[in-house]
């Protein structure tokens, strides 16, 4: 009776958003299950298919990388959600770079709109930095998005 009343706790859980296995046990047992019961469910959801870890780290990574962050703030909500490190290192390890350096330019496109001030490129860089990409590859993004202004002659 107690796991029957855990596992439709759980798929109410379930129901308002994606949720890694690590989410879902720490959930149950903040709501008053025991570590075991809550451990049963989560095995019970795997087998059903209703939670999956490598999904949820596609979806994430997916996500977060076309609204244009970086890869540091993608590892961020990776960790937070609880998707085992092992799983997060192979879904990363797949996202493109072109993909992701477009992300960027793509960004400071919508940011700086045509402009090339030092300041607000300057601004437009450490904003970069804030999103989880590195120094480096935000000042990538910066030439990339100068040249890309150069080639339409909007400079």
């Amino acid at each position: 009776m107690e796991l029957d009343s855990a596992k439709a706790r759980a798929l109410r859980i379930l129901g308002s958003r994606a949720m890694s296995a690590n989410e879902i046990e720490k959930r149950l047992i903040n709501k008053g299950e025991s570590a075991e019961t809550a451990r049963e469910v989560v095995q019970w959801l795997e087998e059903i298919g209703a939670v999956n870890d490598c999904d949820l780290a596609r979806i994430i990574v997916t996500h977060y990388s076309s609204k244009g962050y970086g890869i540091a703030r993608i590892r961020d909500e990776l960790y937070k959600r609880g998707v085992p490190r092992d799983i997060w290192d192979t879904v990363l390890e797949n996202l493109e770079e072109e993909a992701h350096d477009d992300a960027a330019v793509a960004y400071l496109e919508k940011k700086l709109k045509g402009s090339t001030d030092k300041d607000d490129l300057r601004r437009a860089e450490n904003a970069l930095c804030r999103r989880g990409f590195s120094y480096d590859e935000a000042r990538s993004a910066i030439m990339k998005y100068l040249e890309e202004l150069e080639e339409t002659g909007a400079m």
